[in-house]
């Protein structure tokens, strides 16, 4: 295992992945059975480390230099982890998420008790297979959902039967749970830990130029719970956040530039940043400005290549995009990656695997052209 051996890379980098990927039809099969109840645990168990083991010689063979697990072993990108927390229960709501019109597969999360960190929270044993498997020279990076995800919120079906509305209290116990659950990740070996973040795209689509006075104290608390978390961390964690408007089944759920919460974003103590910049949906690259502003030495991950659809971009094209942003965020603290996983659900994209995988080596081979020490 890499992750406390890596030296040479300074994550971001320069290419680099959001994390999930779409689900091979024998691990999809697989969940379903293990659902009918045609599987036990530890059958399932094994086609999920299989397919994982397939998964990373993948992406090492792509030349990756941190991998991930796919998030083969969820269903969802975030109701997984946060269903691991105590205090926290899964949920099936009458009505599924809005994407665009489109209505997603129902699930939500109920707040029954305080919220807090689950020493046998069941990702740990993923990390664990993960980093073990992995070569010396590769990292194995986490994601997980950023503390904002959990905030009650009745539109995202996360509710609160606990706090009573008391959101100071929950926000304290929330930014333990986070710390003690990081720094678990961490004694397990885990040294790039990814915070997945729908949040600030959302908060952005309902505001105008300005963020909307109402989101403000939810804008502040998000920044108090990500900076307590990155101020807690180990030094030698990498700490990034992506960015996300809503991935599943090829749709999305928000549109709206970054202008809103670039002063917010620009706030976080975070190791780098992956924000969507696929389509006009995210507006310009002015907001980097704020962020290349506030004296940190952060990395910018430019999701330029789209995971909605399979037709790859033209390098050209990313080129003069990358040196647009250039103009707001200086060149060598670029990066570039999809604009989101493949996968967000267990239900994936409307791209084949060998779509998905033209779609990462456009990443590599063109960072390597723009940076070449890449």
């Amino acid at each position: 295992m890499s992750a406390s051996t890596t030296t040479q890379v300074t994550y971001p980098n320069r290419f680099d992945i959001v994390g999930s990927f779409l689900r091979p039809e024998r691990l999809k099969q697989a969940r379903a059975d293990f659902a009918a109840g045609k599987l036990d645990q530890a059958a399932l168990t094994e086609v999920e480390d299989a397919e994982i083991k397939r998964l990373v010689a993948k992406e090492v063979d792509l030349g990756l230099t941190d991998v991930t697990d796919g998030e083969f072993r969820r269903s969802w990108w975030h109701l997984d982890f946060l269903a691991g927390l105590t205090g926290a229960d899964f949920f099936t709501p009458d009505h599924g998420f809005i994407f665009n019109g489109q209505e997603t597969r129902k699930g939500g999360i109920k707040i029954t008790g305080k919220i807090g960190y689950n020493p046998d929270h069941p990702f740990f044993k993923g990390f664990e297979f993960l980093n073990r498997i992995v070569p010396d020279d590769v990292t194995a990076k986490q994601t997980i959902p950023s503390p904002s995800v959990l905030f009650p919120n009745e539109d995202a079906e996360i509710y609160d039967e606990y706090y009573h509305h008391d959101f100071d209290a929950f926000l304290a116990d929330e930014i333990q749970a986070y710390q003690d659950t990081i720094q678990h990740f961490y004694d397990l070996g885990c040294r790039y830990l990814q915070l997945d973040d729908t949040s600030w795209g959302m908060w952005a689509s309902f505001s105008d130029k300005v963020i909307n006075p109402d989101l403000k104290p939810l804008c502040e608390a998000a920044v108090t719970a990500i900076n307590a978390i990155a101020d807690h961390k180990p030094a030698d964690l990498t700490l990034t956040m992506h960015v996300c408007r809503g991935n599943y089944d090829s749709n999305w759920a928000g549109a709206g530039a970054y202008d809103p919460v670039a002063d917010y974003l620009a706030q976080l103590h975070i190791d780098g940043y992956f924000l969507e910049y696929d389509d006009e949906r995210s507006g310009g690259f002015e907001p980097l400005a704020k962020i290349a502003a506030n004296g940190r030495d952060q990395r910018v991950v430019l999701g330029l290549i789209t995971t909605k659809k399979p037709a790859l971009e033209s390098v050209t094209t990313l080129k003069q995009r990358l040196a647009t942003a250039s103009q707001y965020y200086p060149l060598d603290r670029l990066c570039l990656s999809p604009q989101c996983g493949f996968a967000s659900t267990e239900e994936g994209n409307h791209l084949t695997e060998d779509d998905q995988w033209q779609k990462l080596n456009l990443v590599v081979q063109t960072a390597k052209s723009v940076w070449p020490e890449a």
